[in-house]
């Protein structure tokens, strides 16, 4: 009976484990622009985070992350590392704004959630938006 018990533990464990390691989702909006919105450069833009809290790069608490920005790229995969070069603009300081400098033309902005280490918690934890600059 002793050992049914502690198998039963130990299964309650890993499904806590396996919820934990999945753990929360982060709901990715923009304050602002709006979508489809026309704007002039440089313009501010605002990043908004629900079900998660923002955290400087580093930090590897569960259930945090911080922005990247995507200027004219796709959302990254799950797991995979957020590049660092001009497409995709790191905040890594928990920055919730920028002001964004851009030539004239149409752009697909995304925001990106990642954890501590820069890896992207998918396209489910992304928002993209256009916008166009004169």
């Amino acid at each position: 009976m002793k050992k049914h018990w502690m198998l039963l533990a130990f299964g309650l464990g890993l499904c806590h484990f396996a919820h934990a390691a999945s753990g929360p989702q982060a709901v990715l909006s923009f304050a602002e622009p709006s979508d489809g919105a026309t704007v002039t450069s440089p313009f501010k833009v605002k990043f908004v985070v629900a079900g998660m809290a923002v955290k400087p790069a580093g930090d590897m608490t569960v259930g945090t992350g911080h922005h990247h920005l995507l200027i004219n790229a796709a959302p990254i995969k799950e797991g995979e590392s957020v590049p660092f070069d001009d497409a995709h603009q790191h905040f890594g300081k928990g920055q919730s704004e920028t002001e964004l400098k851009l030539a004239p033309g149409q752009y697909k902005l995304t925001l990106q959630f990642a954890n501590g280490a820069h890896q992207s918690y998918g396209p489910a934890a992304s928002k993209t938006i256009t916008v166009n600059v004169k």
